[in-house]
């Protein structure tokens, strides 16, 4: 007997099962704990049934459920194309059982079991740029042709040709900066900068921005905003959506924009144990999951007003996808829309919490993020409200989505043993996706590198490195075409290069253990590499702490990777690209490195000029106060910099003959 035969026989022939079909497919799935994928033939097969079922085909007399009706996929819409390791939920009945399902599981005598903090890996648009540029690695093992340059917007983004929201963007006669919920523009043609024009938005103060020809779109944690910048001395919002989940991350295709909302688990009047009023553990969880069971879909899709209108849910069900294995329950949406069109929306949802995201040129890779388990102790200073649970079978799920226009539409997915930390250590080249994994209680101690390749809509592993620098955590990676470069830390700092060149065997080609780490890494051209993290303050005043450091690194032979240099700031400091890449501006005509070193409430722009394998090291007073994480450096032709800050924008004096190397 097949598994669709033997799953129908559980089922009572009536009208039109496709929920009880899925809803049983769903509970036998749950027992599996590490496959990489169930039998893709069985679950193609309830795909299509449900979508037979949901076109009107029926096992009975009866007439089928019309578009639109209650329980239908919202007003009536085509039923979004999924398959594989997702399902279409067909309904919102069946989707709501799904999320009644899960959540009774996880309810407990208090509410909500094994609760922390989500983890803001991109946070409500938590500036969380930097750039990647790929290097194709010759035979020899040298990085060639890598040459790191900001978006065309002035920010430091992770993949060219895919931009990021930040507090400032240019057009390179136009700046524009976000502050203290008011949109500013300067004119940056001229020997000053000039201030042009002003707008107040209210009800987004903590909001970045985005810009696509004459619209700058404001993006908060729960508000949109699109404002006409034709004229940038009289510039005008043009439309509102409120949205009742955060945005935790945007990302921008020419005039296209995505946003990714995650849902958490819903906030619901829970009761206690209360022995005085006679609540005993086993009825206060009893009551719980009465709680959890008399929710409805409103408690768990996000909901949005445009232009201040009437609340009405951002996705019909049917676009939203069911897990068909375990996953982190809640909600993740994404909502596709033209700058200059953003009431004309596409969106797609994902029955899970997968809010971390990496995107290409043509992809968007969401992956769960319940392999960590926890912070084991560890200080969270990005933390937000938002509800998740730790539980975790070790395992890290990953969704591949094909983007095309506005539009995003599910191509695959897979599983992996071991945990995905963050965006960066996501990278997609030739149909390759990359990982770079922590341990989890499914691997050992080692982290890993692992390649995975679509295979109709199955993400397979195709190679993995394992038991890389056991024990150590990594604090940075960077992708190159064939490269990975890998930095772990525990007392010292290793740098480790690994050879992608043949996906199926990814290999370890040199190592660099000094003392310190690096946090963020940065290409600058064909043979060097800059590090900046931290590392013990040298000299006599050694034991009295760390500071931030950055370093210089020669990567002509990645099997002997050299450090040249090193620049030592002070004890205290810490270098602000180490929590936001987009401190960090590169202008590769005159070899200089401009980034922001803060010390108390002093923040500098360091200013590293390259010349002979050194770094010669200038340091400029840029702020002075709580808004150092404000301060940005915005490269313009001509090797000019824009430092804006907090309260103000001007010319960074760069004045010196240019360096060569």
């Amino acid at each position: 007997m097949t598994d669709l035969e033997r799953l129908w026989d559980d089922v009572p022939v009536g009208p039109a099962p496709t929920d009880r079909i899925l809803r049983a497919a769903r509970r036998e799935q749950r027992s599996w704990h590490r496959p990489l994928l169930r039998s893709t033939g069985t679950v193609l097969a309830l795909g299509a049934l449900a979508a037979a079922f949901v076109a009107g085909t029926s096992v009975s007399d009866g007439p089928p459920e019309p578009p639109g009706s209650p329980g239908a996929g919202g007003a009536g819409g085509a039923v979004a194309e999924f398959s594989g390791a997702l399902v279409a939920a067909g309904s919102c009945e069946a989707l709501l059982e799904h999320y009644v399902d899960a959540g009774q599981e996880l309810v407990g005598p208090w509410g909500w079991e094994q609760m922390w903090p989500a983890i803001a890996a991109e946070g409500a648009i938590r500036r969380d740029g930097a750039q990647r540029l790929r290097a194709p690695v010759a035979a020899d093992y040298s990085a060639k042709a890598s040459r790191a340059t900001s978006s065309e917007t002035g920010t430091n983004v992770q993949e060219a040709g895919v931009d990021e929201p930040d507090l400032v963007k240019t057009d390179g006669e136009v700046l524009y900066r976000y502050a203290a919920g008011r949109l500013t523009s300067y004119d940056v043609t001229g020997p000053e900068v000039e201030r042009i024009g002003s707008v107040a938005l209210s009800g987004t103060d903590d909001a970045e921005i985005l810009l696509a020809d004459d619209i700058v779109v404001v993006v908060g944690e729960d508000r949109v905003v699109t404002v006409d910048v034709a004229d940038p001395a009289t510039m005008a919002p043009r439309t509102q959506l409120d949205l009742t989940s955060p945005v935790v991350t945007a990302r921008q295709h020419g005039g296209d924009v995505r946003l990714i909302v995650s849902t958490g688990l819903p906030e619901l009047d829970f009761v206690e144990p209360n022995r005085r009023r006679g609540i005993t553990l086993a009825e206060a969880r009893r009551r719980n999951r009465a709680v959890v069971a008399d929710t409805t879909i409103a408690d768990w899709l996000p909901r949005a007003s445009l232009d201040r209108g009437p609340e009405e849910q951002l996705s019909d069900c049917a676009d939203v996808a069911i897990p068909s294995t375990p996953a982190p329950l809640g909600t993740t949406t994404v909502l596709g829309f033209a700058a200059d069109d953003l009431p004309a929306r596409d969106v797609t949802g994902i029955a899970a919490d997968a809010s971390t995201t990496y995107s290409s040129p043509d992809r968007l890779y969401l992956a769960t993020a319940g392999g960590w388990g926890g912070w084991g102790g560890w200080p969270c200073p990005t933390c937000s409200s938002r509800i998740i649970t730790t539980e975790s079978d070790g395992t890290t799920q990953v969704f591949d989505l094909e983007l095309d226009g506005i539009g995003t539409r599910y191509a695959g997915a897979g599983r992996v043993d071991g945990a995905v930390r963050d965006r960066w250590a996501m990278d997609e080249v030739g149909g390759v996706l990359r990982l770079a994994l922590s341990p989890t209680t499914a691997t050992g101690r080692g982290n890993a590198v692992v390649t995975l390749r679509r295979e109709g809509d199955e993400l397979l592993e195709v190679g993995r490195l394992d038991g890389i620098a056991p024990r150590e955590d990594i604090t940075a990676v960077r992708w190159f075409d064939d490269l990975a470069v890998l930095v772990t830390f525990r007392q010292v700092d290793p740098l480790h290069t690994i050879d992608l060149s043949d996906p199926a065997r990814p290999r370890m080609l040199g190592e660099l253990k000094i003392p310190g780490f690096s946090a963020y890494l940065h290409p600058l051209g064909e043979r060097r590499m800059l590090g900046i993290g931290e590392g013990p303050v040298p000299g006599p005043r050694a034991s009295r702490g760390w500071g931030a450091q950055a370093g210089l690194f020669d990567v002509t032979d990645l099997t002997d990777v050299r450090r040249l240099d090193t620049v030592d700031y002070p004890s205290g400091s810490y270098a602000g690209v180490a929590r936001d890449p987009r401190q960090l501006a590169w202008l590769p005509g005159i070899r200089t490195v401009v980034t922001v070193v803060a010390r108390g409430r002093a923040g500098y722009v360091s200013v590293l000029r390259l010349a002979d394998g050194r770094m010669r090291n200038e340091m400029v007073l840029a702020e002075r106060g709580r808004d150092l994480d404000a301060v940005r450096l915005v490269p313009l032709a001509g090797n000019r910099v824009v430092l804006v800050t907090d309260a103000d924008a001007s010319y960074l004096d760069l004045a010196g003959p240019p360096a060569a190397e």
